[in-house]
């Protein structure tokens, strides 16, 4: 899929690297070099914000851990969890 953005055509696979640059950078969105990344700073934020308003995340995460099991590559001996990760449920047992 490819979105419009002013005069060019940005292919979804383009933003991410967008993404990372901005990262492992820590330069502003709109200092991202586009001609390095293959789409401005600006772009490459509006695909993060839009993918996030739809829920790419959470569905990409699953889809990905989907994967890793099928090809028994998820390792969870070291893992752990805490409440940032775990939603607390109300206690219905009425003790």
């Amino acid at each position: 899929m490819t979105w419009r953005t002013g005069r060019l055509r940005v292919p979804d696979r383009v933003a991410p690297v967008g993404f990372m640059y901005m990262l492992r950078t820590g330069i502003a969105w709109r200092d991202v070099p586009a001609e390095t990344v293959g789409c401005s700073g600006v772009t490459a934020w509006r695909r993060l914000r839009d993918w996030t308003e739809a829920s790419v995340w959470p569905r990409l995460h699953a889809a990905l851990l989907i994967e890793l099991r099928r090809a028994d590559l998820l390792d969870l001996d070291d893992c752990s969890m805490d409440g940032s990760h775990v939603r607390a449920l109300k206690d219905l047992s009425g003790g």
